[in-house]
C-alpha cells in the first residue's frame, strides 16, 4: 500500500528529463487549462502575464516617450509586496539603485556565482540555483534577458523570463527595491553597483505574490523555473555505486545540481547568514518587544489585529565544525579529478550562497593538499583563497557529509547514455477537485478510482541492440501547481504521487473510458512512485513492454483539491491523452464572432485523439437509449400534429402520445386524482403546486428517507418541461416527468446504502452512467460544485435536479443534431435552448 513520507526522507528516483524536439500538449477537461470552455468558472487562478497584458517592450516605450521612471502597479513597494503573515515593525524604504549608490550597474562583467549573496531572506534554496544557472550562459540569457541596462534607455523597468507549468512568461518588475540604512535588504550582489541578482530576486517574488512567500523550499523548484527542465532527488546515503558519474555527467550536459546538509527538521532550506543588517534589524525588533512588553495586555484587548514583533521568520545557520552548514542549500559548480600522491583523487567544488562561511577541511581553499598541486593544474581547477562561498572537498567527504542530491536535467539522456537521444513529450494539464475527482492514494479504494486518468500508449520499443528485452523508456513527472503562491491562503504543497496500471485488452482500442473502482480492487499497478512526498514534484524513470497504459497522478489523503501538470517523455513514439473526452470549443475562423449576433458554435460528439472540439457525450453510440425511445415519440407527435400545421417545438420531446399508454394502473389512477385536485379543471400546475405533488407522492414511499423537493427545484423542472412557455405543465408532462424520476430514484436508493438520504458525490459519476449519460471529467467536476453539500454529499431533490437539467441538455442536443453525425451549430439565440 501507498506510504506517505516528509521530504525530509524523500525517495532517490532514477535518472530524469526534459523538454524535446517532440512536444505535445493536453488539457484536461477538468478546468485549470487554456482551452477549457468553463476556464473562467473553474479555474481559481490567473495566469502569469506582463503587467496588465502590455509587453516589456510597450512599456519601455511608454515610459521612455513621456520621460518617466517605471512603478509596478501590481506589486507597489509596500509591505504586501514584503510579506503576507504579519506587518513589519522594521521600515524599509524602497529605492532606485541610483538612489542607493553611485553608478549603478544591471551586470558588472559578465552575471557569475560570486555575483550572488544572500540577504536577511531564508531562500538560499533560490539563490543555490541561481548560482548553477550562471554556469550555464544559454539557459542565463534566456532567463535574465542582457539587453538591460542603467546607462542606455534607462526608465527604471526590467523584465525576466521563467517557465511556469509548461509555458515560458515574461515578468516585469520597476527597479524599487527595499532596503534598510541604504543597503540591499535582500540578495545583493558581492559588487555594491551590480543589481541583476536583487532584480531577480524581485521578479521571482513578484511570481509568488511576495517575497516571504519565497521562505523556505527545495532548490528543484527554482531550477525548473529557470529551466523547464524534470528534476531527480537522491538520498545521498541511498545513492547508487557510479554517483560520481551520475554527477559528472551532468555537469558536462549542463545541468543544475545542488546539495544539502539535512537538518532533521525537513526537506525545507530557510536558513539565512547573520549579518549586520540582521543584526541591527534583530535589535531593533528586541526593542519594540520589549517596549511591548510595558504595555498592558489589556490594551490590546477587543483588537483584531495586533502589531506583529518580527519580520520574516529565519532559521539561522547551524553551523558545523567543518564549516558547512545544517540545513542549508549548496550550489554543486563542478566535478574533477586530481593527481595526489601518485593517486587520482575525486573532487567536488560547491558554492554556499550566503558568498561566505566554507568548508574548512581538506582541499579546502587554505589546505595543504593544494600544495602539492602545480600552478598550472590550480588554474585549471579555478582555486582561489578568497571568502568568496566557493571551495573544493573530496567527494568522499560530501559523500559523508551531505544527505541530499538534486538534479535538473535539461535533457532525458542528461545522465545515462554518452550521445543525445530524440525524445517524445507529452504535457496533461489537470485538477483534484474535491467531491468529484480528488480521490486519494490506493488507500482509499472506494475514492481512488475518481481520480483523473490518462492513457498512455507506448508504441515502439527502444533502440538499444545490447538489450534483449522488447521495453519502452519514458519517464513521468508529476507537479502540483500554484502551491507556494497559494501559502498566503494557509495552503502547503500536497503529498502528491502517482500509478500506472496496463489496461485490459478488451478496452486498449476502443473509447478511452473512464476505469471503474472494480479494475483497480482486482489489478495490480504495472509501475508507480517508489512514494508519496510533500515535493513540488514527483517524477521518476520506467521501462515497461509496448501497450497500452493508464496513469492515475493523485494526493496522498482524499478531498485534497488543486492543480497539477503532468509530463511524459519516452524515448519512441508514445500517445498521452486524458481518459474523458474534453470540452473545448472550435472557431471555426478568426471572424465568426463579430460584435452582432452571428456567432457559430460547433459541438461534437466525435471521438478524435487529435481533435477534440466540444463534447456533450464522450460515447454517443452508448448513449441514453432511453433517449432514442424518446425521441421516436416525439417524432409520433409531429405526424400527429401536421394537419393543425404547428411547428414542432425542441421540447417536444417530452411529450407522450396519450394513444399509446397503456390502460392506468392503480398508481396512475392515484397521482391522476392528487393532479386533478391540485391542477384544477385546466389540469396543469405551476411550480409551487408541482412541489406539493411530488412531495405528496414521495411521503408514500417510506424506504426514501428525503426532505422533499424544493421550490427552486421545482421551478427548474418546469422551466425544462414546459412546451408552451406558459410556465405551467399539463398531466403527461407531468406523467413524463414522473416515469424519469421513479427510474432516478431506483438508482438512488442503489448508491445510497447507508439509507441516509444522500450518496456520495464520488458516486455520481456511477449513477449518471447508469442514467446512460456520458460525460467528460469538467461536466462531472461542474456536478460536483453545483449539488454536492459543504460534506460532498448529494440528497435527493439535488439528484433529481441534476438529472433533469442532463436530460433536457442530452434531448436539446440530439433534437438539434438533424443528420446524426453528432456535431451541431448553433446561434446565439439556440444557445439559450441549453442554458
Amino acid at each position: 500500500m501507498p506510504s506517505a513520507i516528509n521530504a525530509a526522507v524523500a525517495q532517490q528516483t532514477a535518472a530524469g528529463s526534459i523538454p524535446s524536439p517532440t512536444f505535445s500538449t493536453t488539457t484536461e477537461g477538468a478546468g485549470g487549462g487554456t482551452g477549457g470552455i468553463y476556464s473562467a468558472i473553474i479555474s481559481r487562478n490567473q495566469p502569469i502575464i506582463s503587467v496588465k497584458e502590455k509587453t516589456y517592450e510597450e512599456l519601455h516605450k511608454k515610459c521612455l516617450e513621456k520621460n518617466i521612471l517605471y512603478e509596478d502597479p501590481d506589486f507597489p513597494p509596500n509591505d504586501s509586496s514584503l510579506f503576507y503573515s504579519q506587518k513589519s515593525p522594521v521600515k524599509f524604504e524602497w529605492k532606485r539603485p541610483y538612489e542607493i549608490c553611485e553608478n549603478p550597474r544591471f551586470i558588472i562583467g559578465g552575471a557569475n556565482r560570486t555575483d550572488i549573496c544572500q540577504g536577511e531572506l531564508g531562500n538560499c534554496w533560490f539563490l543555490a540555483a541561481i548560482a548553477c544557472l550562471t554556469l550555464n550562459k544559454k539557459l542565463l540569457c534566456r532567463v535574465i534577458p542582457h539587453d538591460q541596462s542603467f546607462i542606455q534607455n534607462y526608465a527604471g523597468i526590467f523584465h525576466f523570463q521563467f517557465w511556469r507549468y509548461g509555458e515560458w512568461v515574461d515578468v516585469v518588475i520597476d527597479d524599487r527595491l527595499p532596503t534598510y540604512n541604504n543597503h540591499l535588504v535582500f540578495t545583493k550582489s558581492s559588487q555594491r553597483n551590480e543589481f541583476w541578482s536583487a532584480l531577480l530576486e524581485k521578479a521571482y517574488a513578484k511570481v509568488h505574490g511576495s517575497y516571504e512567500a519565497l521562505k523556505g523550499g527545495n532548490t528543484t523548484e527554482a531550477m525548473e523555473d529557470f529551466t523547464g527542465g524534470v528534476t531527480e532527488f537522491y538520498e545521498i546515503k541511498d545513492a547508487p555505486k557510479d554517483i560520481y558519474k551520475i554527477m559528472k555527467h551532468a555537469i558536462d550536459r549542463g545541468s543544475l545540481m545542488a546539495s544539502s546538509i539535512d537538518d532533521n527538521l525537513g526537506f525545507s532550506y530557510g536558513s539565512a547568514p547573520r549579518s549586520d543588517i540582521g543584526e541591527l534589524i534583530a535589535r531593533m525588533v528586541k526593542n519594540l518587544e520589549n517596549a511591548q512588553m510595558a504595555h498592558s495586555t489589556a490594551d490590546y484587548q477587543g483588537i483584531d489585529e495586533r502589531p506583529a514583533w518580527t519580520i520574516v521568520p529565519m532559521q539561522y545557520e547551524t553551523r558545523m565544525s567543518c564549516g558547512l552548514v545544517k540545513g542549508h542549500a549548496y550550489s554543486v559548480t563542478a566535478l574533477d579529478e586530481v593527481l595526489f600522491k601518485g593517486e587520482k583523487l575525486r573532487l567536488v567544488r560547491l558554492r554556499n550562497p550566503w558568498g561566505q562561511v566554507e568548508w574548512n577541511g581538506p582541499w579546502s581553499d587554505k589546505s595543504e593538499e593544494w600544495n602539492s598541486v602545480n600552478e598550472a593544474e590550480k588554474i585549471r581547477l579555478q582555486h582561489k583563497v578568497v571568502e568568496d562561498g566557493e571551495f573544493w572537498m573530496p567527494f568522499q567527504d560530501f559523500l559523508r557529509h551531505f544527505t541530499k542530491l538534486e538534479i535538473c536535467n535539461l535533457t532525458p539522456d542528461t545522465l545515462e547514455v554518452d550521445k543525445f537521444q530524440t525524445w517524445t513529450v507529452s504535457v496533461n494539464e489537470g485538477r483534484w477537485v474535491r467531491g468529484c475527482s480528488a480521490g486519494g492514494c490506493r488507500n482509499y479504494p472506494d475514492t481512488f478510482w475518481t481520480n483523473p486518468q490518462y492513457r498512455l500508449k507506448l508504441l515502439e520499443e527502444d533502440d538499444d541492440p545490447e538489450d534483449e528485452e522488447v521495453i519502452c523508456s519514458f519517464l513521468v513527472a508529476l507537479m502540483q501547481k500554484n502551491r507556494r503562491k497559494e501559502r498566503k491562503l494557509g495552503a502547503n504543497l500536497y503529498t502528491i504521487g502517482f500509478a500506472i496500471y496496463e489496461v485490459p485488452a478488451l478496452l486498449m482500442h476502443g473509447t478511452k473510458h473512464h476505469l471503474q473502482k472494480d479494475f483497480f480492487l482486482y489489478n495490480a499497478s504495472k509501475a508507480r512512485s517508489k512514494t508519496y512526498i510533500n515535493m513540488r514534484e514527483v517524477s521518476e524513470r520506467f521501462r515497461l513492454p509496448p501497450s497500452e497504459y493508464v496513469i492515475i497522478p493523485s494526493t496522498y489523503e482524499p478531498h485534497q483539491e488543486g492543480e497539477f501538470i503532468l509530463r511524459v517523455f519516452s524515448e519512441k513514439r508514445s500517445l498521452s491523452d486524458c481518459c474523458c473526452m474534453h470540452f473545448t470549443t472550435e472557431w471555426l475562423s478568426p471572424n465568426i464572432f463579430p460584435s452582432t449576433t452571428s456567432c457559430v458554435i460547433s459541438i461534437s460528439l466525435l471521438l478524435s485523439s487529435f481533435f477534440q472540439p466540444i463534447i456533450f457525450v464522450s460515447d454517443r453510440a452508448n448513449s441514453n437509449k432511453e433517449l432514442r425511445a424518446d425521441e421516436d415519440a416525439g417524432k409520433d407527435g409531429e405526424k400527429n400534429q401536421k394537419d393543425e400545421k404547428k411547428e414542432v417545438s425542441l421540447l417536444g420531446f417530452f411529450q407522450r402520445s396519450s394513444a399509446k399508454r397503456h390502460e392506468e394502473s392503480e398508481e396512475q389512477k392515484q397521482f391522476r386524482n392528487i393532479f386533478r385536485q391540485i391542477a384544477g379543471d385546466d389540469m396543469e400546475i405551476n411550480a409551487e403546486e408541482l412541489r406539493n405533488v411530488l412531495n405528496n407522492v414521495v411521503k408514500k414511499h417510506k424506504d426514501l428517507r428525503s426532505e422533499g423537493f424544493e421550490l427552486e427545484s421545482c421551478r427548474s423542472m418546469i422551466a425544462l418541461m414546459d412546451t408552451d412557455g406558459s410556465g405551467k405543465i399539463n398531466f403527461d408532462e407531468f406523467q413524463h416527468l414522473w416515469d424519469k424520476i421513479k427510474s432516478w430514484q431506483k438508482i438512488f436508493k442503489r448508491y445510497d446504502t447507508d439509507h441516509s438520504g444522500t450518496i456520495n458525490s464520488y458516486e455520481m459519476r456511477n449513477a449518471v452512467k447508469d442514467a446512460g449519460f456520458r460525460l467528460n471529467n469538467q461536466l462531472y467536476h461542474i456536478i460536483a460544485m453545483r449539488y454536492a453539500d459543504k460534506n460532498m454529499n448529494v440528497d435527493f431533490d439535488s439528484f433529481i435536479c441534476c438529472f433533469v437539467r442532463l436530460d433536457a441538455m442530452f434531448r436539446a442536443f440530439h433534437a438539434f443534431d438533424k443528420d446524426g453525425d453528432g456535431i451541431i451549430k448553433l446561434n446565439v439565440l439556440e444557445v439559450n435552448c441549453f442554458m
